[in-house]
């Protein structure tokens, strides 16, 4: 995982299997410096980074990432917006999956595949 922080979250809501989180992408994130000169984006590795963060945080998971899985990243995401990722839950897979969007626009979408460590005395039968 790279070393990063997190942007300021303006709100946050959530139930038992999903959380979503308004994010002020400000223009002064450090991420935009050279990235790029011309026109400044939010790196795609940014944006997977900060989903892992929340998504683990909230629903009580070490980062611990396996894979990830069907990564899109249909819009740039430029300094100065607001932002929603939203994230669901797959318990059963320990899989969560997020999307960055702003009403009907979709900027990024995908998995998280994350390894889990079971208990060793449900492993081995001890009790």
């Amino acid at each position: 995982m790279i070393i990063s922080t997190l942007p300021t979250i303006i709100s946050q809501s959530s139930d038992t299997d999903s959380a979503t989180w308004r994010l002020d992408i400000a223009a002064d994130l450090n991420y935009f410096n050279g990235h790029f000169p011309e026109q400044p984006v939010l790196p795609g590795v940014t944006q997977l980074d900060w989903a892992i963060k929340l998504g683990c945080a909230h629903f009580g998971y070490s980062v611990d990432v396996a894979t990830l899985e069907v990564l899109k990243f249909q819009q740039l995401m430029l300094p100065g917006t607001q932002v929603d990722l939203s994230i669901s839950h797959n318990a059963a897979k320990a899989k969560l999956v997020f999307a960055y969007s702003d009403g009907d626009k979709r900027f990024a979408s995908g998995r998280i595949a994350l390894n889990t460590v079971l208990d060793t005395d449900q492993t081995t039968g001890a009790s």
